[in-house]
């Protein structure tokens, strides 16, 4: 029987977090009897804190961790990737503009492929923030030699050795299917639904979307043009 956990940063999300969980649960109960939610909690300043420790008092399947201060949407998943225990490993952000119900589109692909990246076919985004992402995709792409389209889409599956394999550094949210290739493993894109947000505001502009992209994909570069690739053969009679 296998584990799903369900990661999800949390940032000034109150009228969201009950109605995410809901939602997630309704989705993974259909083929999953084990699994778990992991919220981490990225400082909020809102009631955010309040209602997610409520939450995980009266569901056991809800686990939550507070962060001291905001660290940032790569801490989060971090921590997520840290603290999960299933052997399918799903991020999403905890605004329900990605369908939990897109987990079953994602999953088939688990059969072939170690990590399944969403790519929101139909933003429902505002011009500004569409263009920044297709300039901060099409720029980093260039730079890393990769050719994924919509890197930030938060909807993405993960084979357990694939979220375990990460070692982040501030921005590499941005490159987890590039980081995963690094390692050997395989990823495929595939398209998914994208909603409007119906509560709260979005945390991300274009400055932080692109221009602070930027230098993180020539660190990814650097990380791929440095990565040591060796092959050894076994001496005398180990085994």
């Amino acid at each position: 029987m296998q584990r799903i956990s369900v990661i999800a940063p949390v940032y000034n999300e109150e009228e969201n977090i009950t109605r995410f969980i809901k939602k997630v649960e309704d989705a993974i109960r259909k083929d999953f009897v084990s699994y778990e939610i992991i919220l981490i909690n990225d400082g909020s300043t809102d009631k955010s804190r309040e209602i997610l420790d409520k939450e995980a008092s009266q569901n056991a399947h809800v686990k939550v961790f507070h962060f001291t201060r905001n660290n940032g949407q790569t801490a989060a998943l971090a921590a997520g990737f840290e603290k999960c225990s299933g052997d399918i490993v799903v991020t999403m952000d905890s605004d329900l503009q990605t369908d939990p119900e897109d987990i079953y589109t994602l999953l088939p692909y688990l059969e072939n492929y170690d990590m399944v990246n969403g790519r929101r076919a139909s933003r429902e985004d505002g011009i500004k923030k569409k263009i920044s992402s297709l300039v901060g995709n099409g720029v980093r792409n260039l730079i890393t030699g990769d050719n994924i389209q919509d890197t930030g889409c938060p909807l993405k599956l993960f084979k357990k050795e694939v979220a375990k394999s990460y070692v982040l550094f501030e921005g590499m949210h941005r490159f987890l299917p590039t980081l995963a290739r690094l390692r050997g493993f395989k990823v495929v894109e595939v398209p998914v639904r994208h909603y409007d947000r119906e509560f709260g505001v979005s945390k991300y502009g274009v400055w932080n979307r692109l221009f602070k992209g930027l230098k993180d994909a020539f660190a990814v570069r650097w990380m791929k043009n440095r990565i040591l690739k060796y092959e050894f053969e076994t001496g005398g009679n180990q085994k």
